[in-house]
């Protein structure tokens, strides 16, 4: 039997089943809701006297509320600097804009550079002859994007054979930031045998600008041509013998492509999963997100930088530092190796069998270490080898 003084007494700001229920109402769908609610009673319960500083002597309450009065001023000097720095960055979009629409006239041929005055005429080369002229530059997304180590490793030989299609590369914020905040990716492509969609977009919608949470990610249906699909596998197995069923078992298997990105990972209707499902779910949109920002931040803007290399200079030079880092850790490991099995040479067989098992823990660890405490790559989808 429920108590009806138990509304009363519940503490102020505190957040009941009933109204975090009400938050989710199962017809919107609107993930947003349990946030903003949530937003609103940790607002609620700013201010709430603690009892510490009232415990406080009055001569240092009184420092305390300057102190709140600076923070006071420093926020809505910082207020001023968030309006500004969003109406800078939209200034700056514009001035961007052109160029982008440049560089893709440019990539694709539309336009043509002129050659520079001081600069030497090619000599005539007589295999060249009755050959297509090479217009615009070839191939510059797709070796752009493989340039780079996050998107290399994304990006398969299948992948390659679609991605050398692709035209230009686009950001854009979405429409009403007052509701959706957020940015969209279009990938625009020439016509191509795989499939038929001219643009492929990547949106992704976000809770809040000031500490951005990812609502979730919608990407576009692609339509593949037929047989052309490669994030699928199709798997042909032959009847047992004497089966009745004559027709061989078809299985269509998911594997590893870069176009898996435009199939993000969603968050289920159904809250009920196990924390371990979640962790995984919360992981793989982690990455998803970092694809996103890093073709965002990095590719668009720096396009031509990762196709020639010269953006890989300055990571080069950091792995460096680590790998030589690494080789001194090596050296010393090797040392300490050594040491340990001159000991072991002069101790007795009770010993030596100790240190056996010591240098077997410390092989299990050295192991663990280089893979990074992470599961075995085959559990991944097989990157597709034939169709």
């Amino acid at each position: 039997m429920s108590n009806s003084g138990d509304t009363d007494k519940r503490p102020a700001g505190s957040l009941t089943m009933a109204e975090l229920g009400a938050s989710l109402h199962p017809a919107s769908g609107d993930r947003a809701g349990v946030v903003n609610v949530l937003k609103d009673k940790l607002q609620s319960l700013a201010g709430q006297a603690s009892g510490y500083l009232e415990s406080l002597p009055k001569n240092v309450r009184r420092r305390v509320t300057v102190l709140q009065e600076l923070q006071s001023d420093h926020d809505e000097l910082e207020a001023k600097f968030n309006e500004e720095r969003a109406a800078l960055e939209a200034k700056y979009a514009k001035l961007y804009e052109p160029l982008y629409v440049k560089r893709a006239d440019i990539v694709n041929g539309v336009v043509e550079v002129e050659a520079a005055k001081d600069e030497a005429p090619e000599p005539e080369d007589s295999t060249e002859e009755g050959k297509e002229e090479v217009k615009g530059v070839p191939e510059f997304w797709l070796t752009a994007m493989k340039a780079h180590e996050i998107l290399g490793m994304q990006i398969t030989e299948r992948d390659a054979g679609v991605m050398k299609y692709i035209k230009d590369v686009t950001c854009s914020t979405l429409d009403d930031p007052a509701v959706n905040k957020g940015f969209k990716l279009d990938f625009y492509f020439d016509t191509n045998p795989f499939f038929k969609n001219a643009v492929l977009s990547k949106t992704y919608h976000m809770i809040d600008d000031d500490e951005p949470i990812l609502e979730k990610a919608v990407g576009t249906d692609i339509e593949w041509n037929a047989g052309k699909n490669i994030t699928q596998k199709v798997m042909k197995k032959k009847p047992k013998k004497g089966s009745k069923n004559t027709k061989p078992v078809t299985k269509t298997e998911q594997c590893e492509s870069f176009f898996n990105f435009f199939s993000p990972p969603q968050v289920p209707e159904d809250d009920d999963i196990d924390q371990e499902t979640a962790e995984e779910l919360q992981d793989l949109m982690e990455q998803d997100y970092d694809v996103g920002s890093t073709i965002r931040d990095k590719i668009i803007p720096h396009a031509v930088s990762w196709f020639t290399g010269e953006a890989l200079e300055g990571e080069e030079y950091e792995s460096d530092e680590e790998e030589d880092g690494d080789e001194d850790e090596d050296d010393e490991d090797d040392e300490e190796e050594d040491e340990d099995e001159d000991d072991d040479e002069d101790e007795e067989d009770d010993d030596e069998v100790q240190g056996r098992k010591r240098k077997v823990t410390s092989a299990k660890g050295v192991v663990q270490k280089a893979s990074g405490g992470q599961q075995p790559s085959g559990e991944q989808p097989p990157e597709c080898k034939q169709q």
